[in-house]
């Protein structure tokens, strides 16, 4: 990571790194929901460091209807084609190992409490 606010998720918050395929499918294989931020980078993007602020308070307000992952710098471009989600920052959510959503950007408030309880009420394609 790059930036202290991204190292932070990492350090303080404990959520894991994902630096390979194999880490991002073991990880959103596991039972619940899961959200992977892919951040981009940090220094030409000023959004990444307000997701990386946000992410936290998202877990804590939706207390524990998902767990959070990092994706590393050398591993962001495999996670962006493997998630079909191109812009960064951005959340993506999964479950049983599929995305079934993702927020892009920095939103306000208000787009989170209202885009994320829809993502979580999705199931995976073929469930």
């Amino acid at each position: 990571m790059t930036h202290p606010l991204i190292d932070r998720l990492t350090t303080e918050f404990g959520y894991p790194v994902l630096s390979n395929a194999n880490d991002l499918t073991e990880f959103t294989s596991r039972e619940g929901a899961h959200c992977v931020f892919i951040p981009g980078d940090a220094t030409r993007n000023l959004e990444t460091p307000d997701v990386a602020v946000v992410l936290p308070e998202l877990k804590m307000t939706f207390q524990g209807k998902f767990d959070c992952a990092v994706t590393a710098d050398a591993f962001e471009t495999d996670a962006k084609t493997a998630t079909g989600v191109f812009k960064t920052p951005s959340l993506v959510f999964y479950r049983d190992g599929q995305v079934i959503g993702s927020i892009p950007k920095v939103r306000d408030w208000s787009e989170y409490m209202t885009r994320i309880p829809q993502i979580l009420a999705l199931k995976p394609e073929g469930v």
